[in-house]
């Protein structure tokens, strides 16, 4: 596991900035809600959504009922059950581990799992989960030193939510280099302004996640069929 160990650090590091970084900003904002540093290591241990988690904290705030926090929360992270689907042969083989695979691909774990180049000489189940559970630990990490931070210090946190917009900038950005197909980036666009325009800022999630999900559908055999050539081509 050691060699495991080693070879995912630099790997992982890119994300280990971000994580690190956006928890802090995570940990700080649920402190000053009122939930202390066991709330926040709880919240980040078994739900360990990034994004969800920033909305939650307006849901709470808001007092949103438990129907309509469901709802968000299955829109919002609907794209990650298709992550899994993607990796269920795979994941199948690793026994035990394969439940917390599955609950751990996020985005930027969903994005090195399918990518990441495996070391030789390296188990590549035994590599994967280690991705994942680091990946996890910086994340839980960030979480504490803001949280523990917002205890001890008062702190000025207006402006500090932005912090999660300026991740998922880069994710697009990183995304849109990566592939030749932009057709999902596009439809995401495209539907979250028409969204924002149609619904406004406070409602926007509902109407932008639905649109999205069925605009996706309608273009499976494009973006299938792209990723395709995408493939033969590297």
């Amino acid at each position: 596991m050691k060699k495991e160990i080693k070879a995912a650090i630099p790997v992982t590091l890119p994300v280990m900035m971000g994580y690190v970084s956006v928890g802090t900003a995570f940990g700080l904002l649920f402190e000053q809600t009122g939930y202390n540093f066991l709330w926040a290591f709880l919240m980040s241990s078994i739900v360990y959504a990034g994004a969800m988690q920033f909305i939650a904290i307006q849901l709470f705030t808001a007092g949103v009922g438990f129907v309509e926090m469901a709802i968000v929360t299955l829109f919002v992270n609907l794209r990650h059950m298709f992550y899994g689907l993607s990796f269920i042969k795979f994941f199948n083989g690793m026994g035990r581990r394969k439940t917390y695979m599955i609950f751990s691909l996020t985005d930027e774990t969903y994005s090195l799992l399918g990518n990441v180049k495996i070391p030789e000489g390296l188990d590549k189940r035994k590599f994967f989960f280690t991705i994942a559970i680091m990946n996890q630990l910086y994340w839980i990490t960030g979480t504490m030193i803001g949280s523990l931070a917002g205890t001890m210090i008062n702190f000025n946190t207006e402006g500090l939510d932005f912090a999660m917009t300026a991740l998922f900038v880069v994710i697009f950005i990183d995304q849109w280099r990566s592939y030749k197909t932009h057709l999902p980036a596009i439809i995401g666009t495209i539907c979250t302004g028409l969204a924002l325009w149609v619904f406004g800022p406070e409602q926007i999630i509902l109407p932008a996640m639905a649109s999205i999900t069925l605009a996706l559908v309608m273009f499976r055999k494009q973006i299938e069929g792209s990723q395709k050539e995408e493939e033969k081509d590297a």
